[in-house]
């Protein structure tokens, strides 16, 4: 097998792809041969020491998701099967401790944190599910309890996360608004099936916040599901909010500045944070997995895949994800280890 190790936080040179001999399971645990990886700015501040939390100190495997194919079976696991295809849980990397990240061929963890996978799933979007539609189902519909009618306001619309969101608002009978500072990413967005946003917003001008008022009629939007949330943006996201209307935050994307909360008080609405690990804590998450792999067997979910890298092509594929410019999820394919 092979892995991926962080030997010190910095940038792409820390990344180091090393042999290592095939695992074997335990009682009660699977080796998955994963054929997907999916890849999130949390790997990014990672590699950094930016997220030490999930990563402890170097050296460290980076990594929140992945997906694949078992490859052997230990004592005691009656309910999985060899070339069973299968993802794993939110908290099935967590278990081996801080550091033990997906960015390596093969994985070994208990069989109950595995996910059996419908065949209509291709093999390369198994590990790169979770993330984008857990954290907007989760938000949107459990905890905020979008309704049909409702206006939401969706930013870094190019993201997975975002694309992801805009499904789930408009199964719900929502209508969703995305935002984007690039004007080719706005083109490319309205040309993509897969970007079901309503209406789409550039915010390369310091007036675009006046488009969102025009299209709720000046009312506001009753739901913002921001991963910025920092500075004149996030004080202009507040202005933006309805009565009552609720601004969920679920990413540092953005720098820490001033903002004014002081509109807040005056439309009796909230600010508030989001992490997908809720929906384990919270024992929605087979609800949550069913849904998911359900609304992706019968295409209502349809995750744009942006590019996908061998497990050699590790610092290349972390040199994408930082520049920005690719809408959609980026995967790392550990089938082939160099590029």
């Amino acid at each position: 097998m092979h892995q991926v190790l962080v030997n010190k936080f910095g940038g792409v040179e820390q990344l180091q792809v090393i042999p290592l001999p095939d695992p074997e399971p335990g009682p009660g645990e699977v080796v998955v041969r994963l054929t997907s990886i999916g890849m999130n700015h949390a790997d990014l501040m990672a590699r950094r020491g930016e997220y030490r939390l999930t990563s402890g100190n170097p050296p460290f495997t980076p990594g929140l998701e992945g997906g694949g194919v078992i490859v052997a079976v230990g004592t005691a696991v009656s309910d999985r099967t060899v070339g069973q295809r299968v993802i794993l849980t939110l908290d099935g990397p967590k278990l081996r401790g801080p550091g033990q990240g997906t960015y390596q061929s093969h994985y070994v963890l208990p069989a109950a944190h595995t996910i059996p996978a419908p065949p209509q799933i291709e093999d390369v979007l198994l590990g790169a599910l979770w993330l984008p539609y857990l954290t907007a189902w989760g938000c949107l519909v459990w905890r905020q309890n979008l309704q049909p009618g409702q206006w939401v306001l969706i930013p870094a619309a190019s993201s997975s996360v975002a694309i992801a969101a805009a499904q789930v608002v408009k199964q719900c009978g929502a209508i969703s608004v995305g935002t984007t500072r690039n004007p080719a990413k706005l083109e490319q967005l309205q040309a993509m099936p897969e970007a079901c946003f309503d209406y789409l917003i550039c915010t390369d001008q310091d007036s675009w916040w006046r488009q969102g008022k025009k299209l709720t009629a000046g009312r506001g939007f009753d739901v913002i599901f921001d991963p910025v949330a920092a500075g004149s943006f996030l004080n202009q996201e507040i202005r933006l909010l309805a009565p009552g209307g609720t601004l969920w935050i679920y990413g540092l994307l953005g720098q820490p500045d001033v903002v004014d909360v002081t509109p807040l008080i005056r439309k009796r609405a909230a600010l508030r944070g989001w992490l997908v690990n809720e929906l384990v804590e919270g024992g929605m998450a087979t609800t949550a997995y069913t849904h998911v792999l359900n609304r992706v067997a019968d295409s209502t979910y349809q995750l744009p895949v942006a590019g996908t890298f061998s497990l050699g092509e590790v610092r290349q594929a972390h040199i994408t994800l930082e520049k920005g410019g690719h809408i959609g999820k980026l995967i790392l394919v550990p089938a082939s280890i160099s590029p």
